[in-house]
């Protein structure tokens, strides 16, 4: 290495590899600049006009998100349905599992003039939600209020946590 205070001498290593460089201007990176470079870029490629909605589509899968709360007696689930309607949708639960699918249907609107960009997602949806334990089927009740579906499921009699007394009988020995 070359000390800042030593000169190049003729002939030298450091002057041989130092001959094809004219002006070299030291410019501090920015790891954000570059952040937001590919931002840009990704934003760009999804924009309407560089990816049609049919590609879109067929590469999203849609699916409600969900909440599930166990207690005692119930599994309480919950699915976030947002601007569908109750008759749009399709509920199948089994001891194991719920099955939910279902259609978010676009407005049909007609503009004289100007451009509308939607980022709502429609089109159809399924989704399987595995449960922790074994429910009653027969017995579910649903609820749908404000784009979101309320589901109870009371668990099988053998599922639930029953506190048993045992009698501890000693050996007299």
């Amino acid at each position: 290495m070359m000390r800042t205070n030593e000169r190049l001498k003729p002939g030298s290593d450091s002057q041989e590899n130092l001959r094809g460089v004219k002006d070299m201007t030291i410019i501090r990176w920015n790891p954000w600049q570059d952040l937001n470079t590919l931002q840009r870029q990704l934003n760009h490629l999804f924009e309407e006009d560089m990816l049609p909605s049919t590609v879109l589509e067929r590469t999203l899968t849609r699916v409600p998100a969900a909440e599930i709360h166990e207690t005692a007696e119930a599994i309480h689930l919950k699915l976030e349905l947002p601007g569908i309607d109750a008759k749009d949708v399709d509920l199948q639960v089994t001891d194991k599992a719920v099955y939910i699918s279902g259609e978010r249907k676009s407005e049909t609107k007609t503009e004289d003039k100007g451009v509308v960009k939607s980022e709502f997602q429609y089109g159809k949806f399924q989704r399987v939600i595995p449960l922790p334990t074994r429910i009653q089927n027969t017995n579910v009740k649903a609820e749908y209020k404000d784009g979101i579906l309320n589901l109870t499921l009371p668990k099988a009699e053998a599922e639930k946590n029953k506190v048993v007394k045992v009698n501890i009988e000693s050996a007299v020995g």
